[in-house]
């Protein structure tokens, strides 16, 4: 068992030659089975915590403070270096000083601050970016925010699918001069995205979704990419099968298949408990 803290071995993968693919986690169970498979790292994003905390979709309702006591009951519950989608930083460049503050406090490992105007204004009938120098300025704040130096921070934009591979290098290009520790990139698809990012960044680079071009992991690694996310299908698999057990339920037909009674003693921690039990009881 490694010595180094969840965000010490997030900054070694970072400082690595692979890519890694983080698990997408929500909520304490999650998080341990994901620890429990082996993954390096897990991802708590926006979209999926709105779901998990409202019921409701990403249009950003959600608050800091919800967002904030969901990552500490994740990072409570398990050792696994959590990187948390800050969205927006919930505000302008004083907010973000906030968030990082908040979500430093709740244990994360990393989390990301993207450039999209956010929540979308009025009248505004597809995502925007925000002027390059206030999302420089939400990205000097986080860094100024930040009093453990072992939390990695990131800036993200989406760029790449809102305005295109050239500004998506002029923001790349400045952002990784602000102090943060990488740059999410948001929309990658091809194998020349990569190939003209790698040409500019000076710090790893992460990947939101990919596309099928590009989904081999030694051509990231090889190009900078030190973080490659894999999607947030466990929480759409976990709300089919959550519906089909209960419809099971309500037609009195089999139920669909259950956790192994081994699988519910990991996410529970059950031995931990019952030597605790013994020792103290």
């Amino acid at each position: 068992m490694s010595n180094l803290t969840p965000r010490q071995r997030l900054r070694r993968a970072l400082s690595g030659t692979a890519c890694i693919r983080p698990a997408s986690v929500f909520d304490p169970a999650s998080a341990r089975i994901a620890e429990s498979i082996g993954f390096e790292a897990g991802m708590y994003a926006g979209s999926v915590a709105s779901l998990v905390v409202l019921g409701a979709p990403d249009i950003i309702v959600l608050t800091l403070s919800e967002f904030a006591q969901q990552a500490r009951r994740i990072c409570r519950a398990s050792s696994i270096p959590l990187i948390c989608d800050a969205d927006h930083g919930y505000g302008n460049a004083l907010n973000v000083m906030r968030t990082v503050n908040e979500l430093e406090n709740a244990g994360v490992s990393g989390l990301t601050i993207e450039d999209t105007d956010l929540p979308r204004p009025f009248s505004t009938p597809k995502p925007r970016l925000l002027p390059l120098a206030e999302g420089l300025g939400k990205m000097r704040a986080a860094v100024a925010a930040r009093t453990d130096p072992d939390l990695c921070l990131f800036a993200r934009t989406s760029a790449l699918s809102i305005t295109g591979t050239a500004d998506a290098l002029e923001r790349l290009k400045a952002y990784q001069d602000t102090g943060v520790d990488g740059v999410f990139l948001v929309g990658a698809t091809k194998r020349d995205e990569i190939e003209a990012v790698a040409k500019v960044a000076r710090i790893p680079v992460l990947l939101g979704a990919i596309g099928p071009d590009i989904e081999d992991n030694e051509f990231l690694a090889m190009h900078g990419v030190r973080i490659a996310l894999l999607g947030h299908q466990p929480f759409m698999s976990a709300v089919e099968a959550i519906r089909a057990c209960m419809q099971a339920q309500r037609d009195g037909t089999a139920l669909p298949a259950q956790p192994s009674k081994e699988l519910m003693q990991t996410v529970t921690r059950a031995a931990d408990y019952d030597g605790w039990t013994k020792d103290f009881l």
